[in-house]
């Protein structure tokens, strides 16, 4: 939330932003960074990796006094940090027992011991294949102070007939615990982080030796470290050599474009052309693309001064915000580049954005992520690697390309669609791109292919709902351009007055209709 505003789910000594983290690594392969090169899915396996074990870490060493904890129980306290010590929390133990009767005793009279107050009891019957001498499971919904949580959990897993325990909620933390933006601004806070792919640190970079050309990538990324929401996007006056990279992406891609490229985005591009400037001769200008965006489905850029984390990146596009370089590739290497740059933003991202379907989903992407797991993080940046960056689509019976890294690389484009046997094409399912491994070193060997953006909006929506952990939904209030948490059926009655209002113009416009 921004200065001024009031959440009263929040108490008055919460209302600040906690001081996120930063992370503590590199995204080197020295500290285990999976690729050579830097992807949203890479990013978002390093960061799982580096919370992990800092999570681990942390937490054992605070509670020596107590069993050591597995993961889930480090994540659950870690999402409770904002909380104090005495505020009530409603946990969810999911426990096996060896005995049905003396296990059940033995943890009501533990959760006595520490002072909870049983909210919710559910039993059934193990599941096939389980733990060995496992007779019931039973689903235990507690409220306890925040303090006394792993001694209940430690105390629960030591009782003789319990075999074992997990935590697998944990309600008030899932909306406090975890900090995500809640209104556009608070995008500032989503910073950079400095990485070893960059020209003056990655000896393999293109612009490693050119002293001139990193410093030229210094001074752009200044500008936008300064940028902070509600400034105009700093104008920059390109060099020759960076226009005739330009020149030189611009012109192979645009030739391939007929035949291959989505009509969508080859629609919006030829609008671009003439509103913001794209073609030969001239770099366009973030500032007056992103007004353009507006205009077109609502959505913005901000300039990034790099690769940003996926969680930060992601939860961007809650926000209809796409973060955006502005720097160019080295003219050595116009084809290639190790990260995204702006040819690469402008070519292949900006004129789909321009498109309100594919703006609507690539958002629900972003919604999804605030409040997510490192797990579904890593998912949902997946999702976007097989759609965005690289999906492919239906258009009168024939593939066309619609992920920016295909439009903005014409070999990635020619071997997307060339039908090689060594190609495998899939129908869009979110559950099996979300997990589908892929390499960054090599052109694509799997694509995945939408019938439609609305039909990829409905397959997306069934998956998020039936995957997703979080125990509340978020919606985006374009009036405020803030987000509000839906927890609770008072969060709700707003919306529920919007459906009937909604209905009521639906309802008038068709009586307008009949009387014509």
């Amino acid at each position: 939330m921004t200065q001024g505003e009031n959440d009263s789910s929040v108490p008055n000594g919460q209302m600040e932003r906690r001081e996120r983290e930063p992370m503590k690594r590199s995204y080197s392969v020295e500290n285990g960074y999976t690729g050579k090169t830097r992807s949203l899915v890479g990013d978002a396996k390093f960061e799982k990796l580096v919370r992990r074990e800092s999570r681990l870490s942390f937490f054992n060493q605070e509670s020596q006094d107590i069993q050591e904890l597995s993961e889930d129980e480090a994540i659950l306290m870690e999402s409770l940090q904002d909380e104090a010590a005495n505020s009530k929390i409603k946990l969810s133990l999911l426990i096996k027992l060896s005995n049905a009767v003396l296990g059940m005793t033995s943890i009501v009279k533990t959760v006595e011991v520490q002072d909870g107050n049983l909210v919710h009891l559910e039993t059934r019957e193990p599941k096939a294949g389980g733990l060995e001498n496992v007779v019931m499971e039973v689903l235990l919904t507690v409220e306890i102070v925040k303090d006394r949580i792993l001694q209940l959990i430690s105390q629960v897993k030591t009782r003789e007939h319990v075999q074992h325990v997990k935590a697998v909620g944990c309600k008030r933390a899932t909306v406090k615990g975890v900090w995500f933006p809640r209104h556009i601004s608070e995008l500032d806070n989503c910073n950079h982080i400095l990485t070893k792919f960059e020209p003056e640190l990655d000896m393999n970079h293109p612009g490693w030796s050119d002293g001139e050309y990193r410093a030229r990538r210094k001074m752009i990324a200044d500008n936008s470290f300064n940028y902070r929401h509600g400034d105009k996007i700093p104008t920059i006056e390109y060099t020759k050599e960076e226009i005739a990279t330009w020149d030189a992406v611009y012109a192979k891609v645009f030739e391939l474009l007929p035949d291959r490229a989505s009509s969508v985005h080859r629609k919006y591009l030829s609008i671009m052309e003439k509103e913001c400037g794209f073609g030969l001769g001239k770099i366009p200008q973030l500032e007056d693309v992103s007004n353009f965006l507006k205009k077109s489905s609502g959505f913005s850029l901000r300039p990034a001064a790099g690769l940003l984390t996926a969680r930060d990146f992601l939860a961007s596009l809650a926000f209809r915000v796409f973060q955006c370089t502005q720097y160019v590739r080295h003219h050595t290497s116009p084809h290639y580049s190790p990260e995204p740059d702006l040819l690469h933003e402008l070519i292949g991202h900006t004129p789909i954005f321009a498109d309100p379907s594919f703006a609507q989903f690539s958002q629900e992407i972003g919604l999804a992520s605030l409040g997510a797991s490192d797990e579904e993080i890593e998912k949902l940046a997946t999702v976007y690697w097989f759609t965005v960056e690289f999906g492919l689509c239906k258009e009168n019976g024939s593939i066309r390309a619609y992920g920016a890294g295909l439009l903005s690389s014409y070999g990635e484009l020619l071997h997307a669609l060339s039908q090689k046997e060594s190609v495998e094409y899939r129908a869009f399912d979110p559950a099996s791109a979300s997990v589908q491994e892929y390499d960054d070193q090599a052109y694509q060997d799997i694509y995945y292919i939408a019938e439609s953006f609305e039909d990829a909006k409905a397959k997306l929506r069934v998956w998020i709902g039936e995957n997703l952990g979080r125990q509340f939904t978020v919606r985006y209030l374009p009036l405020t351009q803030s987000i509000e948490v839906v927890d609770s059926l008072e969060s709700a009655a707003d919306i529920i007055e919007e459906m009937k209002l909604q209905v009521n113009q639906l309802s008038s416009a068709f009586e307008q209709i009949g009387r014509k």
